[in-house]
C-alpha cells in the first residue's frame, strides 16, 4: 500500500536554495528534493501571490508556466496536458491574484552544476489574503521546527534519525535532517531563522500597511479556498484627480501604493517616470521614493510586470 506523501510547507527561499535529490526505496521509489533544513519534499503546499502567467505550449496543447511569490521568493509552476485540472485554473487567472498551488517538486538539470527547481501542480485555486496569511504562519512554524531539529543534529557528536526520533522529532524529519546535514554540511540556521522574522514580520500591520481590505473572520474549510477579488484592469477617468486629493501623512508606503494605483492604466502597470514625478509633488524625493518601494516589493504589495513599470498587488 502506498502512503500519500506529506503536502511540505516550505519558504521560497528555503526550496530554492536545494540542490540535494534523494530517491527512496521500494519498487516504485519516490524522488524527493531536500532542503538545508531537512524538509524531504515531494509534495508541497505553497500560497502566494500569482504574478506571471505565460502559456508556452502550442495551439492544441496548451502548457502554462507561472511566477508565484511568497514573503521570501519566488516559485515557479508550469502545468500542461498532464496536469489539466491546474492548466485550466491558470488559463482563468488574471494576475496578480492569490493562490494555493498543491503540487508535486521537481528538478531540472539543462547542464552539469546547474538545477532548477519548479512546481508541477496537482491543484491551483485562487484564494483570499487570510488563506495566505494562514499559510505563512503554518509555514513559519513548520520552518523553526525544523530549524529546531537541525540545531539538535549539530549539537550531536554523531546525527542519526533514531537520537532525533527519541527527542520527538517525527521520522520523515528525522531522516530528512540526517540526510540535509551530511550533503550541505555546514547549514546557516541564522540566515532562515531572519527568514522567518522577515515572513512573520511582513504580517503585521506596519509591516502591511493598509492596502488589503478587511475579511470577516471565518472558520477554516479543508481543501476549500475562498476567491480573492483582482482588482479590474485600466483606471478611472478621474485618475489625475485622485492623485491630487491623495494626502501625504505619517504612511508613505499607503501614499505610494495609492499614485501607483491611480496611474495604472492598463495591466502593464504605472509607468515608473510617472510615479517619480507624482511622488514629488507629494514632497517625496526619488532617493525616499526608491526606498519605499524597495520596501513594497519586499512585503509583496507591489511587483514589476516589466521594466520600468510598477503595479500594485
Amino acid at each position: 500500500m502506498n502512503v500519500r506523501e506529506v503536502s511540505w510547507r516550505v519558504f521560497a527561499e528555503e526550496y530554492g536554495s536545494s540542490t540535494m535529490e534523494h530517491s527512496g526505496e521500494g519498487e516504485k521509489p519516490v524522488s524527493y528534493i531536500v532542503t538545508p533544513l531537512g524538509a524531504r519534499v515531494n509534495r508541497m503546499l505553497v500560497v502566494g501571490v500569482v504574478t506571471e502567467i505565460e502559456d508556452v505550449g502550442e495551439e492544441d496543447k496548451p502548457r502554462y508556466r507561472a511566477r508565484v511569490a511568497d514573503q521570501t521568493g519566488e516559485f515557479y509552476v508550469s502545468a500542461g496536458e498532464y496536469q489539466p485540472e491546474a492548466a485550466a485554473a491558470l488559463a482563468k487567472i488574471s494576475p496578480p491574484a492569490f493562490v494555493a498551488v498543491v503540487g508535486k517538486s521537481r528538478a531540472y538539470s539543462p547542464e552539469e552544476g546547474v538545477k532548477y527547481l519548479s512546481i508541477r501542480p496537482e491543484r491551483i485555486s485562487e484564494v483570499d489574503a487570510n488563506a495566505r496569511d494562514n499559510w505563512v504562519l503554518e509555514t513559519a512554524k513548520s520552518t523553526l521546527a525544523r530549524i529546531d531539529a537541525m540545531q539538535e543534529a549539530l549539537n550531536m557528536s554523531e546525527p542519526t534519525a533514531g537520537e532525533l526520533m527519541k527527542l520527538g522529532y517525527p521520522e520523515n524529519l528525522a531522516e530528512g535532517v540526517v540526510l540535509a546535514l551530511d550533503y550541505y554540511r555546514d547549514v546557516d540556521l541564522n540566515r532562515f531563522r531572519n527568514v522567518v522574522k522577515d515572513a512573520l514580520r511582513s504580517l503585521l500591520p506596519e509591516g502591511r500597511g493598509k492596502t488589503e481590505k478587511a475579511t470577516p473572520a471565518q472558520p477554516p474549510k479543508k481543501d476549500v479556498f475562498a476567491s480573492v477579488e483582482v482588482p479590474e484592469e485600466g483606471a478611472s477617468e478621474a485618475a489625475n484627480e485622485e492623485l491630487q486629493e491623495l494626502e501625504v501623512g505619517a504612511d508613505e508606503e499607503e501614499t505610494v501604493l495609492g499614485i501607483i494605483d491611480s496611474l495604472d492604466k492598463g495591466s502593464k502597470g504605472a509607468q515608473w517616470d510617472k510615479i517619480v514625478d507624482a511622488a514629488t509633488k507629494k514632497k517625496i524625493d526619488k532617493v525616499r521614493l526608491e526606498e519605499i518601494v524597495a520596501n513594497l516589493l519586499d512585503k509583496g504589495e507591489v511587483y514589476e510586470p516589466e521594466l520600468g513599470m510598477m503595479k500594485k498587488i
